[in-house]
């Protein structure tokens, strides 16, 4: 079975990653990997001075409004890939992402892990969440989905489009200072960049901290910021 790198790797007891108490992610996603996926989207034009946020795990209250709050101010568009039961359970919040002129994408009902899911039960999944959120856009949570996986989406809607990442912003990784996300994020990113943020609970202190940092940063630079299509 062929996987796809994931979002990143959560160390396990008794391994080195656990003996130095830390998770393993790739900040900016390498060349080979691309090259071994070439059906999902990585990027997008890098000729023009764009860059494309993206947020996972959402509609949350107060969060999510806090995001478009701080887009609206920059005149800047995003694309939130959303749980179908958070959308279920609040649709005026996801209403507001619409009204506002982003894209919004499917991220599972239930924020499945392909690896552990199997084919049948990860489409249904994606289905059910398709009945809240209408969209030919997918992103696999943690972005672990298999090869079969991606064949068979493909099968049932030519339009779809599997879109990952070229960069972390690591906003869920609670050892992280808010400082330090936005560092780390602000020395990599490139033209037609496509950026993961999360609208969690649990990401809301480094991202609350980098978003308006990055958006004020890259707006004096001439960067315009686009939600994917």
């Amino acid at each position: 079975m062929t996987l796809i790198a994931p979002h990143y790797h959560k160390a396990k007891k008794g391994s080195v990653l656990s003996y130095l108490g830390k998770d393993f992610y790739l900040i900016k996603t390498p060349w080979w990997m691309k090259k071994l996926y070439p059906g999902c989207v990585w990027d997008i034009d890098k000729k023009e001075k764009t860059l494309y946020i993206t947020f996972d795990d959402g509609p949350t209250p107060g969060i999510t409004p806090f995001i478009l709050e701080q887009l609206r101010k920059y005149n800047a568009k995003a694309t939130f890939f959303c749980i179908g039961e958070k959308v279920k359970k609040y649709p005026a919040v996801y209403q507001q992402i619409i009204d506002e002129g982003h894209a919004v994408g499917n991220h599972t009902q239930h924020h499945l892990n392909g690896w552990k899911t199997s084919d049948e039960n990860y489409l249904k999944n994606i289905n059910e969440a398709g009945k809240y959120i209408d969209s030919n856009l997918f992103r696999p949570p943690y972005g672990r989905i298999k090869k079969s996986q991606i064949k068979l989406l493909n099968k049932k809607n030519k339009m779809i489009k599997i879109i990952m990442w070229n960069l972390l912003a690591g906003d869920w990784d609670t050892e992280l200072k808010p400082e330090k996300c936005f560092e780390r994020i602000v020395r990599k990113i490139k033209e037609g960049d496509i950026i993961v943020f999360h609208d969690s609970e649990k990401a809301w202190e480094r991202m609350s901290f980098t978003l308006p940092l990055l958006l004020s940063h890259y707006s004096s630079k001439g960067f315009s910021f686009k939600k994917i299509n």
